[in-house]
């Protein structure tokens, strides 16, 4: 509910599925058990949640995280990310992909985002195990431009007519690194690291999440490859309406950043979209998250997930 307080905190919604603003509390600070359930309740309920003017340094940051749940440690970073704090990821990275591999940033990102909703995604999906939440804090942002929008994929699913969820539920689809990508003529370095560092899963189309019991329609833009045990076809068109139904506006909420933000989603129930109106304007957007590990997602029928390649749970 609206203005609802715990401890000092207070929960204020800010979209009509998806998305609350919390206030009166310090994240650098000693959080009591109060505290850490309200937050916690918020992200189950509200699915992402937002706070503002926080002071965390990369300490607090990790320290803050584990309060949640255990924080992962990547195998791979840039250089951007602190050496002295291997669980956090520095968003400027991202910055560095292309240049690997012989492209510019703008090049690599319209290779890997042609279509309208291929950018849409959770994070590590083409894992076993994606992680269970994500807590990004913005240090420097561009005075305009560079929001991040997240969609409620359990009010999705809800939103379906119940023919098509009874439909959907009982389907599984092969996620994976690299969906997409269109190759540059000739030889692509980064087509072979693809190639030579494959991620792929089933999952479940529609997952129960661990902790509400919700039944999530998970579906992405950026991992999901086909829709197994049927057409190439059936899959392509069932996909995009599915996708375009996880997408819809009223099931979305869009965050203006500013330095000192935290957003805290919920990564087995949300996709989001990273933001793409702002790498022409020339000002630094450094972002640094930490993600908290998940478990293997189970459908409707009580199946798992089942590794493909390249992944296997607990593993970074």
């Amino acid at each position: 509910m609206a203005g609802e307080r715990t401890s000092g905190l207070e929960v204020n919604p800010v979209a009509g599925y998806i998305g609350a603003e919390i206030t009166g509390v310090d994240l650098a600070g000693e959080l009591d058990d109060a505290q850490v359930a309200a937050i916690r309740e918020a992200v189950l309920r509200w699915k992402v949640v937002f706070f503002r003017g926080q002071r965390l340094d990369h300490a607090a940051h990790v320290a803050f995280a584990r309060r949640f749940g255990e924080p992962v440690v990547p195998a791979r970073r840039g250089s951007a990310s602190p050496a002295d704090f291997p669980e956090i990821e520095t968003t400027a990275d991202r910055l560095e992909l292309g240049g690997r591999f012989g492209m510019e940033h703008e090049e690599w990102l319209q290779r890997r985002r042609h279509t309208l909703l291929r950018g849409w995604h959770c994070d590590h999906g083409a894992r076993v195990d994606p992680p269970a939440a994500t807590i990004l804090r913005a240090e420097t942002v561009p005075p305009y431009g560079g929001d991040t929008t997240w969609s409620n994929l359990a009010a999705a699913y809800a939103g379906l007519s119940a023919p098509v969820k009874e439909f959907v539920a009982g389907l599984r689809a092969e996620h994976r690194l690299g969906v997409g990508y269109q190759p540059r003529p000739g030889d692509d370095a980064y087509l072979r690291h693809l190639l030579d560092h494959q991620v792929a899963s089933v999952h479940p189309l529609v997952r129960v999440h661990p902790e509400t019991g919700e039944r999530v329609l998970y579906v992405n833009g950026y991992y999901v490859e086909q829709i197994t045990d049927i057409s190439r076809a059936e899959s392509r068109a069932i996909l995009e309406m599915l996708l375009e139904q996880a997408v819809r506006p009223e099931y979305t909420v869009r965050f203006r950043w500013e330095p000192g933000s935290v957003a805290f989603w919920d990564n087995r129930a949300t996709i989001h979209l990273a933001p793409s109106d702002n790498a022409h304007l020339g000002h630094p957007r450094i972002m640094h998250r930490v993600m908290l590990a998940g478990d293997v997602p189970v459908g409707v029928d009580g199946k798992p997930s089942e590794p493909i390649t390249g992944t296997e749970p607990g593993r970074w």
